[in-house]
Protein backbone atom coordinates (compact mmCIF):
# COMPACT_ATOMS: atom_id res chain seq x y z
CA UNK A 1 0.00 0.00 0.00
CA UNK A 2 1.28 3.43 -0.95
CA UNK A 3 0.93 6.34 1.44
CA UNK A 4 1.62 9.95 0.57
CA UNK A 5 2.21 12.59 3.24
CA UNK A 6 2.32 16.29 2.36
CA UNK A 7 3.91 19.02 4.45
CA UNK A 8 4.98 22.63 4.11
CA UNK A 9 1.65 24.39 3.95
CA UNK A 10 0.89 27.49 5.97
CA UNK A 11 -0.13 31.12 5.82
CA UNK A 12 1.85 33.58 3.74
CA UNK A 13 1.34 37.11 2.47
CA UNK A 14 0.70 37.77 -1.20
CA UNK A 15 3.96 37.78 -3.12
CA UNK A 16 5.55 35.30 -0.76
CA UNK A 17 6.76 31.76 -1.32
CA UNK A 18 6.18 28.29 0.08
CA UNK A 19 7.69 24.91 -0.69
CA UNK A 20 5.46 21.88 -0.34
CA UNK A 21 6.88 18.42 0.16
CA UNK A 22 5.31 15.01 -0.34
CA UNK A 23 6.96 11.82 0.85
CA UNK A 24 5.79 8.43 -0.39
CA UNK A 25 6.02 5.11 1.35
CA UNK A 26 6.50 1.84 -0.46
CA UNK A 27 8.60 0.80 -3.39
CA UNK A 28 8.52 1.74 -7.04
CA UNK A 29 8.28 5.48 -6.43
CA UNK A 30 10.72 6.10 -9.27
CA UNK A 31 8.49 4.18 -11.71
CA UNK A 32 5.56 6.57 -11.56
CA UNK A 33 4.78 10.11 -12.51
CA UNK A 34 3.65 12.36 -9.67
CA UNK A 35 1.29 15.31 -9.61
CA UNK A 36 0.10 18.21 -7.50
CA UNK A 37 -3.51 19.34 -7.30
CA UNK A 38 -5.44 21.81 -5.17
CA UNK A 39 -9.01 22.33 -4.07
CA UNK A 40 -10.45 25.61 -2.87
CA UNK A 41 -13.69 25.78 -0.86
CA UNK A 42 -16.70 25.27 -3.08
CA UNK A 43 -14.57 24.44 -6.12
CA UNK A 44 -13.53 21.27 -7.89
CA UNK A 45 -10.08 19.81 -7.49
CA UNK A 46 -7.70 21.50 -9.92
CA UNK A 47 -4.59 20.12 -11.62
CA UNK A 48 -1.42 22.13 -11.02
CA UNK A 49 1.65 20.22 -12.18
CA UNK A 50 3.00 16.80 -13.04
CA UNK A 51 6.50 15.36 -13.28
CA UNK A 52 7.61 12.21 -15.07
CA UNK A 53 9.06 9.28 -13.18
CA UNK A 54 12.71 10.28 -13.67
CA UNK A 55 12.02 14.00 -13.52
CA UNK A 56 12.87 14.75 -17.12
CA UNK A 57 9.47 16.13 -18.10
CA UNK A 58 7.11 18.51 -16.37
CA UNK A 59 3.79 20.10 -17.27
CA UNK A 60 1.88 22.92 -15.59
CA UNK A 61 -1.58 24.39 -15.53
CA UNK A 62 -1.77 27.89 -16.97
CA UNK A 63 -2.67 29.64 -13.68
CA UNK A 64 0.61 28.54 -12.06
CA UNK A 65 2.96 28.41 -15.03
CA UNK A 66 6.02 30.52 -14.35
CA UNK A 67 5.26 30.79 -10.62
CA UNK A 68 5.26 27.15 -9.45
CA UNK A 69 7.93 24.50 -10.02
CA UNK A 70 7.59 20.76 -9.46
CA UNK A 71 10.61 18.59 -8.74
CA UNK A 72 11.39 15.19 -7.27
CA UNK A 73 14.14 13.29 -5.47
CA UNK A 74 13.73 9.58 -6.12
CA UNK A 75 16.39 8.71 -3.56
CA UNK A 76 14.15 10.25 -0.90
CA UNK A 77 10.82 9.12 -2.40
CA UNK A 78 9.82 12.77 -2.43
CA UNK A 79 8.17 15.26 -4.73
CA UNK A 80 8.16 19.01 -4.18
CA UNK A 81 6.19 22.04 -5.27
CA UNK A 82 8.00 25.36 -5.06
CA UNK A 83 5.42 28.15 -5.10
CA UNK A 84 6.55 31.73 -5.73
CA UNK A 85 4.70 35.02 -6.09
CA UNK A 86 1.69 33.57 -4.30
CA UNK A 87 -1.69 35.23 -4.74
CA UNK A 88 -4.82 35.16 -2.57
CA UNK A 89 -6.52 33.02 -5.22
CA UNK A 90 -3.89 30.33 -4.57
CA UNK A 91 -5.55 29.68 -1.21
CA UNK A 92 -6.61 26.02 -1.16
CA UNK A 93 -5.83 22.57 0.18
CA UNK A 94 -2.93 21.15 -1.83
CA UNK A 95 -2.64 17.44 -2.62
CA UNK A 96 0.08 15.29 -4.09
CA UNK A 97 -0.84 12.18 -6.05
CA UNK A 98 0.81 9.20 -7.73
CA UNK A 99 -0.08 8.25 -11.26
CA UNK A 100 -1.72 4.90 -11.90
CA UNK A 101 -0.65 4.98 -15.53
CA UNK A 102 3.11 4.81 -15.14
CA UNK A 103 6.10 7.08 -15.83
CA UNK A 104 4.47 9.64 -18.13
CA UNK A 105 3.12 12.98 -16.93
CA UNK A 106 -0.65 13.13 -16.50
CA UNK A 107 -3.02 16.09 -16.29
CA UNK A 108 -6.29 14.46 -15.26
CA UNK A 109 -7.06 13.48 -11.68
CA UNK A 110 -8.60 10.22 -12.91
CA UNK A 111 -5.10 9.11 -13.95
CA UNK A 112 -3.98 9.15 -10.31
CA UNK A 113 -4.90 6.48 -7.79
CA UNK A 114 -2.97 7.39 -4.65
CA UNK A 115 -3.52 10.69 -2.86
CA UNK A 116 -2.15 12.43 0.19
CA UNK A 117 -4.32 13.91 2.92
CA UNK A 118 -3.65 17.47 1.79
CA UNK A 119 -1.97 20.51 3.29
CA UNK A 120 -3.61 23.92 3.68
CA UNK A 121 -2.12 26.95 1.96
CA UNK A 122 -3.56 30.36 2.82
CA UNK A 123 -2.41 33.51 1.07
CA UNK A 124 -3.40 36.81 2.64
CA UNK A 125 -3.65 40.12 0.80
Amino acid sequence: QVQLVESGGGTVQAGGSLRLSCVASGRSFSSYAMGWFRQAPGKEREFLASISSRGAYTIYADPVKGRFAISRDNDKNAVYLQMNNLKPEDTAVYFCARSKVGPVVQRTEYDYNYWGQGTQVTVTS
